[in-house]
């Protein structure tokens, strides 16, 4: 294959019973702006059968310091506010979900491949595309208020998901093992020895972060929302998705994708590590997760 940078509720029905009395059914309400965000980090919600997380408003550094080992340029760190909360998926998308919603698998996936896997080889569009379809379904059943809408996640936002707190090169610490993750060859700077499958494995196989949230490290890398850029754009909210796109040295203008993959070694899974890719493309190492957010909201 291809390798993408080698090396380099609301009440439940109630039924009365005594003869003289009946207890009105109560129906379930529709998600409100207020009912529908989370509280603390890592709650727990699902739309339509989508398993999210919430991510609270915060600030952290997004990038990598000097000392890291294996860093890359473009991970200069930069200081970032997220003012508003936001819920990411637990999972990368699965393929079961992807039929469920979009109906069909893109062309390149492998659809007997099984329906825990992840879903990948859709490109940026139709990345988009699946979460413009499962925004227009959650709402029709009240699952999604008005005000929120299903997307991508900016790069500060799937870091800061990623990073659950933590300031350390990933979730786990400063090394990383594919006994935590689902990578290919050697471990990242020290870690201990552990499988090499060569292959994506079912969502959540692996341990989750502090957030609750699995995979952030290895099995696909994941498409993020914003344009790559050589530099890390910090200050509140950060998000380069509408901006004009500039063309890179080659020409052609990329989307980014984080979080390393099942075919490449352990140092491209760590929290800061970035890529590009031309967003006309696929490939069987890229998945996606979703994000919910408020409509309006900066980014």
């Amino acid at each position: 294959m291809h390798r993408s940078f080698c090396r380099i509720l609301i009440p439940v029905v109630v039924i009365g019973c005594c003869a003289c009395r009946t207890t009105p059914v109560v129906a379930a309400q529709p998600a409100t702006l207020a009912s529908f965000a989370g509280s603390n980090a890592g709650d727990e919600r699902k739309v339509l059968g989508v398993a999210l997380r919430w991510c609270p408003p915060g600030k952290f550094r997004l990038g990598s310091p000097p000392t890291e080992p294996e860093r890359r340029p473009g991970e200069d760190q930069v200081d970032v506010t997220l003012t508003k909360g936001f819920w990411i998926g637990q999972y990368e998308v699965t393929q079961g979900e992807w039929k469920r919603i979009a109906g069909t698998l893109p062309q390149e996936l492998n659809a007997g491949a099984g329906d825990d896997l992840p879903a990948y080889g859709m490109n940026f569009a139709q990345a988009g595309e699946f979460c413009a379809k499962l925004t227009a379904k959650a709402r029709e059943t009240g699952a999604l208020p008005e005000g929120w809408e299903v997307r991508l996640p900016t790069e500060a936002q799937w870091e800061y998901a990623c990073r659950a707190g933590t300031t350390t090169a990933t979730a786990f610490g400063d090394s990383l093992s594919s006994t935590q993750a689902n990578f290919k060859g050697a471990p990242y700077n020290g870690g201990a020895p552990g499988p090499s499958l060569d292959m994506t494995v079912k969502a959540g196989s692996y341990a989750a972060n502090a957030w609750g949230l699995y995979d952030m490290h290895g099995n696909v890398f994941e498409w993020c929302r914003d344009w790559y850029r050589s530099r890390l754009s910090g200050g509140v909210d950060p998000g380069m998705f509408d901006a004009h796109a500039t063309p890179n040295e080659h020409g052609s203008v990329s989307r980014v994708r984080r979080g390393g993959c099942y075919a490449d070694e352990g140092w491209p899974c760590r929290s800061a590590f970035r890529l590009r890719f031309e967003p006309e493309r696929g490939h069987e190492h890229i998945g996606m997760r979703v994000v919910a957010v408020e409509i309006g909201d900066p980014r």
